[in-house]
């Protein structure tokens, strides 16, 4: 009885936490699309897309800017969630936060962050690996666009 209840608990558990990890990200229902020609770049959280070093105490922080050897939370989007594939930073004065974006060849993503090169018609896409991120370039792409009401 205590084992099947450990086992039970444990499964529970385990679809829960995926669950959490796994959010798909779809369309808003009832809104239109609209179709944008935008110019597409890759980042990843590495040093270089990221602008952050390690200082003498071994923490992160900005590398260079108005802001150099403040701290840096890596990985973290301006938005405050975890960026991960999906994540777009865009400029949020033309697309806001939680717009919702459909790029051929990436998939749909979620603008959460921004940039201090990504101005106006301008998307940048997250990828896991720098490499991925590189091997993407610059492509302008035909978009799908849904903004939040």
């Amino acid at each position: 009885m205590r084992r099947a209840l450990t086992v039970s608990m444990l499964l529970i558990a385990t679809l829960v936490f995926a669950g959490c990890a796994t959010t798909r990200i779809t369309p808003p229902r009832g809104t239109r699309a609209v179709e944008r020609t935008l110019l597409t770049t890759g980042y990843c959280s590495c040093k270089k897309c990221c602008n952050w070093k390690r200082n003498w105490r071994l923490k992160r922080v900005v590398a260079k800017g108005p802001s150099k050897g403040k701290p840096k939370k890596v990985g973290v989007t301006a938005s405050g969630t975890k960026a991960r594939p999906g994540t777009i930073a865009a400029d949020t004065s033309v697309y806001p936060f939680g717009t919702v974006m459909y790029i051929p060849g990436y998939g749909y993503g979620r603008v959460e962050d921004r940039g201090g090169a990504i101005k106006g018609e301008h998307i940048d896409l997250f990828f896991k690996k720098h490499k991925q991120a590189l091997a993407w370039g610059r492509q302008e792409k035909r978009v799908k666009v849904w903004t939040p009401r």
